[in-house]
């Protein structure tokens, strides 16, 4: 029987661009014979999202849920907790990150080498980010080294893709960004090794819908120091 690839999106106000990307996720082919389902959460929009998510209700490869505005953990949490594949991969629901790369990120992964890759965008080519996110992200990047050892030079890459098998037994207590270094612990103190793939990046501006600030970057960043010094 083949396995199923989970593409799980958590979208905040995307009228946008959510429909561009859920064509994108639809139309790239998956490797390994793999079958696909995409399940988007909608945290709250109070745009056109919900409506624009309406036109997919016909299409058995997607299933939507709308909950209350939580921030993005709670709606990966949410996202996770509905998938039924064997693989997860997040996807944002903006155009920052190209499904098209699907195929190099499921690679280590069918290919037995990990169960769980991340898509390095520093080890990739970037477009369009700014030289302070860039800054944020290298200090959450040797912070992470600093405290915690690995490899990691993209903690907070959106492109995480991991086996089921891998994610259990892990809870996900935070509330928004900061489900991006929760879930890179949980998976090192598991004793997993993160394999990185290097991909394309294309950032977009705030006027675009950009929606990390400084307290979000501060949000992702405590954690790394924090948990390395709470009981678990």
């Amino acid at each position: 029987m083949n396995k199923t690839l989970s593409i799980i999106i958590p979208a905040y106000n995307e009228e946008k661009t959510i429909d561009a990307i859920l064509k994108k996720v639809l139309a790239v082919p998956l490797p390994g014979g793999l079958l696909k389902e995409v399940v988007v959460v909608d945290d709250g929009s109070t745009d056109k999202t919900m409506r624009v998510l309406n036109d997919y209700a016909d299409d058995a490869r997607v299933r939507f849920f709308h909950k209350l505005n939580g921030g993005k953990a709670s709606a990966l949490k949410l996202g996770l907790q509905k998938a039924a594949g064997d693989i997860f991969l997040i996807q944002d629901a903006d155009m920052e990150y190209d499904p098209a790369q699907y195929p190099q990120l499921l690679a280590p992964i069918l290919e037995g080498r990990s169960q769980v890759v991340y898509g390095s965008r520093f080890l990739g080519k970037i477009e369009q980010m700014k030289l302070i996110n860039r800054l944020a992200n290298r200090i959450s990047n040797k912070t992470m080294k600093l405290l915690w050892g690995g490899t990691i030079t993209d903690i907070n890459t959106c492109y995480k893709v991991f086996t089921k098998e891998a994610f259990a037994g892990i809870t996900i207590m935070s509330r928004n960004f900061a489900f991006e270094t929760e879930i890179t612990l949980k998976f090192m103190k598991k004793g997993l090794t993160i394999e990185e793939v290097p991909i394309a990046y294309q950032a977009r501006t705030a006027k675009e819908g950009k929606k990390i600030r400084w307290g979000t970057a501060l949000e992702m960043y405590w954690p790394i120091i924090a948990q390395k010094f709470r009981r678990d």
